[in-house]
């Protein structure tokens, strides 16, 4: 059985993104890797906010404009129609299933579904500083849920950092439903610390506090404050300098193992990584060697080590 899923992971996911013909020309925007590569992993739930407010299929095109320093969603050439509130109740209503899921990907641009830097019109210009309303609500209602658009999964980055994401919600989901105790949240957390080193040394600093307080009788509020600021900091972008940091906090619990030459592998490697000369999998692949001739529990349950299916080749690329 894959040690990271014994079922598909459920992600929302644009409609048009999977090849359903639901855009306002008729049309679709299927892409490959989503479906083909993460399919093998995700079980996508599709939805189009624009069809569920009964806009047509094919339908005149709506766009975000900004009136009285608001941006609203209208139609592309009546002004008047004014879709924002529809959208906004459409996310309202969907809360019910997103709630389920461990992951959202957007069609960016859109003004329904764009995560960011959407087109917002305005007198006679532009600006690419809107999202869209669908998917604005839909991340104010759930700030934890890993977001992101189909367009920057093509950056390595953010593919892996995202992917990343959907993997430790899963894993938060998978703790709430075998039953949260502060033994569970300790544990969670604990092989989910090198991960979070990696990403930002303040909330590292800042969650170990919080769950040392936590006790049978408030163990709920205590995740509940937890969960929220985990993701926040795992949307950060983890550089290079902060794998290497990580690298080497590993590499000591083989301090009384390794002799000298493969200490300074180790050491060569990471900074060939950190100078952008290997990608990461390569020191990874090197300590998890060692860590075979010499086990330790600690790392050997650290998720850091192994964050999603090596199959994914996430790690190949950063």
């Amino acid at each position: 059985m894959n040690p990271h899923q014994d079922e598909k992971i459920p992600v929302g996911i644009s409609a048009c993104l999977l090849g359903e013909e639901v855009r306002f020309n008729g049309g679709h925007k299927q892409h490959s890797y989503i479906q083909k590569t993460l399919g093998e992993y995700f079980s996508f739930r599709t939805f189009c906010p624009e069809v569920d407010i009964g806009l047509g299929i094919p339908r005149k095109p709506i766009r975000l404009i900004r009136r009285d320093e608001q941006v609203i969603c209208v139609d592309i050439e009546d002004y008047k129609l004014d879709y924002t509130q529809q959208l906004r109740d459409s996310a309202d209503a969907q809360q019910g299933w997103i709630r389920d899921m461990c992951g959202f990907i957007l069609k960016k641009d859109s003004p329904s579904c764009g995560m960011e830097r959407v087109k917002v019109y305005e007198g006679h210009g532009t600006t690419k500083d809107g999202a869209g309303i669908f998917a604005e609500t839909m991340m104010q209602r759930f700030p934890a849920l890993p977001v992101e658009e189909e367009g920057r999964l093509g950056d390595a980055v953010l593919r892996e950092n995202f992917i990343q994401r959907v993997y430790v919600m899963y894993r938060w989901r998978q703790l709430l439903r075998d039953g949260l105790t502060v033994a569970s949240l300790t544990d969670f957390h604990a092989r989910h610390k090198l991960i979070l080193m990696s990403h930002c040394q303040a909330a590292y600093r800042a969650l170990g506090p919080l769950l040392a307080g936590a006790r049978k009788d408030n163990v709920q509020e205590i995740a509940g404050q937890y969960i929220p600021q985990l993701m926040t900091a795992l949307k950060k972008r983890a550089s290079r300098g902060d794998h290497v940091n990580v690298l080497q906090h590993i590499q000591g619990y083989l301090k009384a193992d390794l002799d000298a030459d493969d200490k300074a592998e180790l050491r060569e490697s990471f900074e060939r990584y950190r100078q952008g000369l290997l990608p990461l999998i390569v020191p990874i692949t090197l300590l998890n060697h060692h860590f075979r001739k010499y086990p330790n529990d600690y790392i050997s349950r650290s998720w850091y080590m192994h964050p999603y299916p090596a199959e994914m080749a996430l790690q190949n690329h950063i």
